[in-house]
């Protein structure tokens, strides 16, 4: 995948259709499932410019989300740390409980595998946008 729109033939993935959970991001994101059984995985594709908003994967145990990038450029930032660049290739260990974000950079298309860790009393806790200055400062 590279900096301009995505072709098919580039994705390693199905693109899928338009995120159901777009409420929760800036901008357009695609949702495509690739395994809702023992593990949950799905690959999400982010437009130019989109970010999820801060979230937190919640868990008495277990828990938490791996990143598995797949291709273009975009952002990874855990609550109080420095947001880190993120290439196909990259992987992001996201422990439970711990407020987040992720999307792609202002300039690129991102894609990457959201596997979800299993857990006792999972759940995901959605926060506010990832501010437009915030965004921008990167």
């Amino acid at each position: 995948m590279s900096d301009t729109p995505t072709t098919p033939e580039k994705e390693i993935f199905p693109r899928g259709a338009e995120n159901p959970f777009g409420r929760y991001f800036t901008g357009r994101s695609y949702l495509h499932m690739l395994s809702t059984e023992q593990v949950t995985i799905g690959n999400v594709t982010f437009e130019p410019g989109c970010r999820n908003h801060w979230h937190v994967h919640r868990a008495e145990s277990g828990g938490g989300q791996i990143l598995l990038v797949t291709g273009g450029r975009g952002w990874y930032q855990e609550e109080g740390r420095p947001a880190r660049a993120l290439k196909a290739g990259d992987v992001v260990n996201i422990p439970a409980n711990v407020k987040h974000w992720h999307g792609a950079a202002a300039d690129s298309w991102f894609a990457h595998l959201a596997v979800e860790v299993p857990a006792v009393n999972g759940s995901n806790e959605w926060y506010e946008p990832v501010g437009a200055e915030e965004y921008a400062a990167l």
